[in-house]
């Protein structure tokens, strides 16, 4: 749509499902109406017009009737009136009445009032007819005279227009321009003409540079922007004028305007790779991301910087700038903060990673002063990450940094907790000189975890690593602490017994008596019937891991087990004392077999799962036997195990990062061109077929990929839209460009008639929208045509676009005819690409995503890689299970998959699928797929995906 067009629908709004005005009825109206009434009139019309209604008749009653009025409201629509009606006749020539109005627009170029004389002057900058515009221009060369600056600006960009289309009109444009932007004294005028010199003639614009730049720093920021737009393609076009203007580039970064002082940095840098160019370019960004406002804004900026350092040369200028950008840090948007120090973490040198780490350690700090729970929670969960990456990338600072850190162990923000254990759990295991350290942290802090995922994987980090006799009796003394008194069943019920009597006590004489079913007497005590008091206050005073017991959560029950199983071994090899081993021994087998007898009780609120059951049941026998294998299971290969899955997850990470690597360029533009007429055979002599290779160069396929199924090619993309015997033909390539998707729309004619005001009609389904209404067109016998048509696209779901193509026959009936158009389905495989996560990531997405589909694996594929395979290559998704875990022969599957959409959406999938045994080479694969995301489309769509690429073309 034209901004004409989108203009008038503006001004109009008119509804389609208005009654159709016949043209009498509308030059009635105009010609007898009052001004209102003229109003709508004409609004009618441009409407009509718009839709691919002539109406010559009207024209002459509207030039006669309505052009000489004074009404605003009317010299509005008339502005876009003239724009959009046809001003020649059908062999081309200009219309008569066309002079009338060309006498008309030179009497408002010359009207007192400025705001008319404006809107004409920017109404001529879009005719495209010479003829009317000659006349014109001794009144639009005055108009740079005129007193008011909105009336000259608008002067300068008629004549620059005019100018651009038809310079015969105007040939002295670039001197008059001149002499008036030397005398001239607003800032927008100004801009306007110097504008129009840059891309009119540009060695005036340079002329006039060189006269005042040394006062460019006083200049408004409108005009400084095109100043910095010139020396960038001056200097582009040719690199020896950049010492001519370096100067005047680095006067504008202490410009009073943002967006100078920003182009002027990327300006600079695009001229100039100097150590100290770079640094001030760099500096200037950070200073335009510390001061602005915008959110937005610093994101972009960022970007910018982040661009910088992808050039090695200018990372290095970065890396002493690294103490600047982390004054980021205090913008208080998530993302920026998060940016921020993903880019600090890459720029970080031996030389200054004690300042990074001491100055995000008071960040850390800061957090617990902040006033947003949430907020402060995530950003120290973004700390803490960072710190990680820090102590890894930088062993020195570890020290320094994990005992700080295990104070957060304690956090109400549990996924804080976890990354601070995380990154306790990945130190320990790397660093030998911080494991007493780490461990005296640990046992100082246990006390003060709250969260019982925290609790699991502390108890675990204290069974792995304790080494000392004195250390593995803390552990135990930790543990009996958080249980309380042992056996626990036999305790909660002496006290429940004694919260019983006292409530029996204190409600003497209040019990109320019920009949049972046999008839008999049973008295209920005010105990039992209170469900929340007395049995809230029994839960606060419960030691942490009792009460995770008690609320059936067993599977810490199960790590409290292999953590006393793995200590009491090794107290064993320690101990030399036979009473004290045994001792120690008994006392992990009593608190193991107290929690089973917990599990099996009825008391928890839930019993004991047969997992956790035979875990404890494992390590229970694992004490009392001490078997040679049972100590190598719980010494050394779980401590493996974890060491194999850091290094993988170490691998994961490096190759999800973007590769720096530039794109080799197959062939140069000075190459010589192979004509395959002049040659028959390849390099090693073996022909070829010459007809094979055209056919692939025609659908899109390089030379040297003979081999590839031509349906992955171009071609693919393209939609038959109508049948082959429809009147018209239509055909549309479907090409996806990031946020928009363009229709290339190829329309034949079919018929031996003309076709008149043929209009292709397009709407959507889904969350697309049409950007612009295409334009009607004609179409002569068997001729054909292309038409393009725009669809933005704002989230990844499925989305169809349908429409039909009208149109009226030459000399026909006068009826509009119709074709209706086949449906085109937007992939959403466009808009997914692979992402890689943690598996901390993982599940906490898992969890917090609410929509949730579920597929059923209904397949021809027999084999359960081949299965996981090409479900990875038909939903564009990354298996994030390690290679290892998928490897060898079973009869089951799991594995889970990650995603991103361009518009930062993320989607989750869960295989799990087996095949029974004994079902050979052939038997069915089954099982199902589970699909989380956080938008209802995403998961929907990527389900519809699944479902029909399951099966496998044979």
């Amino acid at each position: 749509m034209t901004a004409a067009e989108s203009s008038c629908y503006t001004l109009i709004n008119y509804p389609i499902e208005n009654e159709s005005v016949t043209e009498a009825k509308l030059k009635e109206d105009l010609e007898k109406g009052d001004t209102a009434t003229k109003v709508t009139a004409l609004k009618k019309v441009m409407y009509n017009i718009l839709n691919g209604e002539k109406m010559p008749g009207v024209l002459m009653t509207i030039i006669r009737f309505v052009l000489p009025l004074k009404d605003h409201m009317i010299k509005k629509l008339l502005l876009i009136f003239w724009e959009i009606v046809p001003k020649t006749q059908p062999d081309g020539k200009l219309l008569h009445e066309m002079i009338l109005v060309c006498d008309a627009y030179r009497k408002d170029l010359e009207h007192p009032n400025e705001y008319i004389r404006g809107s004409t002057l920017r109404f001529l900058c879009k005719l495209k007819e010479a003829e009317l515009l000659e006349p014109l221009m001794p009144a639009i060369r005055g108009c740079l005279e005129h007193r008011h600056s909105y009336v000259r600006r608008n002067a300068v960009m008629a004549i620059y227009t005019i100018y651009r289309n038809f310079d015969f009109l105007i040939p002295d444009a670039p001197e008059l321009v001149y002499g008036f932007l030397e005398k001239e004294q607003d800032a927008s005028c100004k801009r306007n003409a110097f504008m129009m010199l840059i891309h009119a003639d540009q060695e005036r614009a340079l002329e006039y540079l060189s006269t005042c730049i040394d006062q460019v720093h006083s200049f408004g920021d409108i005009l400084q922007l095109v100043i910095v737009e010139l020396i960038y393609k001056v200097c582009i076009a040719n690199p020896s004028e950049r010492s001519r203007f370096i100067k005047c580039i680095y006067n504008l970064l202490n410009s009073s305007s943002n967006a100078v002082r920003y182009e002027a940095a990327g300006t600079l840098v695009t001229l100039s790779s100097a150590p100290t160019a770079v640094k001030a370019a760099a500096t200037c960004y950070i200073d335009l991301i510390v001061k602005e406002s915008d959110n937005n804004v610093k994101l972009i900026v960022l970007d910018r910087l982040i661009k910088l350092k992808e050039n090695p040369a200018h990372e290095k200028v970065l890396q002493d700038l690294v103490m600047d950008i982390l004054r980021v840090l205090a913008s208080p948007d998530l993302e920026v903060r998060k940016k921020s120090l993903e880019l600090v973490v890459d720029l970080m040198t031996a030389r200054n990673c004690e300042e990074v780490v001491l100055l995000l350690r008071k960040e850390v700090n800061k957090t617990h002063t902040e006033g947003d729970q949430d907020e402060s929670g995530n950003y120290r969960q973004i700390l803490v990450r960072t710190l990680h990456s820090c102590s890894v990338k930088f062993p020195e600072v570890a020290p320094s940094v994990v005992p700080m850190l295990t104070e957060f162990l304690g956090d109400t923000n549990e996924q804080a907790a976890l990354d601070v254990l995380l990154f306790i759990r990945e130190a320990i295991q790397k660093f030998d000189t911080l494991k007493t350290v780490i461990i005296e942290k640990l046992l100082e802090s246990f006390h003060t975890i709250k969260s019982i995922k925290i609790h699991r994987h502390a108890l675990w980090i204290l069974g792995e690593y304790c080494i000392r006799a004195s250390d593995i009796q803390s552990v135990m003394n930790e543990i009996k602490t958080g249980l309380g008194e042992i056996p626990i069943v036999d305790d909660e019920l002496k006290k429940e017994a004694g919260e019983d009597s006292e409530a029996h006590e204190d409600s003497k004489g209040s019990g109320q008596k019920l009949v049972t079913a046999d008839g008999t007497y049973a008295t209920q005590s005010a105990f039992t019937s209170k469900t929340g008091g007395a049995g809230a206050k029994a839960d606060d005073k419960r030691p942490p891991l009792r009460t995770h017991l008690l609320n059936g959560d067993f599977f810490v029950g199960s790590a409290i087990g292999s953590t006393l199983t793995k200590l009491a071994l090794r107290f064993i090899e320690l101990e030399k004392d036979q009473m004290k081993q045994n001792k120690f021994c008994a006392e992990a087998m009593l608190i193991m077999a107290s929690i089973i007898h917990l599990g099996k009780s009825g008391l928890p609120k839930k019993a004991i799962s047969e997992d956790d059951l035979d875990r404890l049941a494992t390590c229970v026998k694992a004490l009392a036997e001490r078997k040679q294998l049972l100590k190598e299971i719980f010494g050394k290969l779980c401590r493996s195990a974890v060491s194999v899955m850091l290094e993988e997850n170490a691998q994961i990470l490096d190759s999800g990062k973007p590769t720096t690597e530039k794109k080799v360029i197959a062939n140069q533009p000075d190459d010589s061109i192979s004509f395959l007429q002049l040659f028959a055979k390849s390099d090693q002599g073996v022909a070829e077929d010459q007809l094979q290779l055209s056919l692939l160069q025609a659908i899109g396929n390089p030379i040297s990929s003979k081999e590839e199924d031509p349906k992955t090619s171009k071609l693919s993309k393209v939609a038959q839209l109508t049948g082959f015997s429809d009147p018209i033909y239509a055909e549309a390539y479907v090409n996806v460009n990031q946020y928009d998707i363009v229709l290339d729309v190829l329309i034949v004619n079919q018929t031996a008639d003309t076709l008149q005001n043929v209009t292709l009609e397009l709407a959507t389904l889904g969350d697309l929208k049409l950007v612009e209404k295409p334009s009607p067109i004609t179409l002569a016998p068997h001729d054909f045509s292309n038409i393009k048509a725009s669809v933005k696209v704002a989230s990844t779901e499925n989305g169809i676009i349908f429409g039909n193509i009208v149109y009226d026959v030459s000399g026909g009936s006068g009826d509009r005819n119709c074709v209706v158009l086949n449906d085109i389905h937007i992939d959403i495989m466009d808009y997914i690409v692979p992402a890689t996560c943690t598996d901390n990531e993982f599940r906490s997405m898992w969890a917090e995503f609410e929509w949730e589909n579920k597929i059923s694996v209904n397949t021809n594929i027999s084999g359960l890689r081949e299965y996981l395979d090409h479900l990875v290559s038909s939903t564009n998704m990354k298996c994030l299970t390690p290679e290892k875990a998928l490897s060898g022969d079973c009869g089951f599957m799991a594995a889970n998959f990650y995603a991103r959409s361009i518009f930062g959406e993320d989607a989750l999938a869960n295989l799990s699928i087996e095949k029974p045994l004994g079902s050979g080479p052939e038997g069915q694969v089954t099982g199902h797929v589970r699909i989380r995301a956080k938008s209802q489309g995403m998961a929907l769509s990527l389900g519809d995906k699944i479902n029909l690429s399951q099966k496998k073309s044979s």
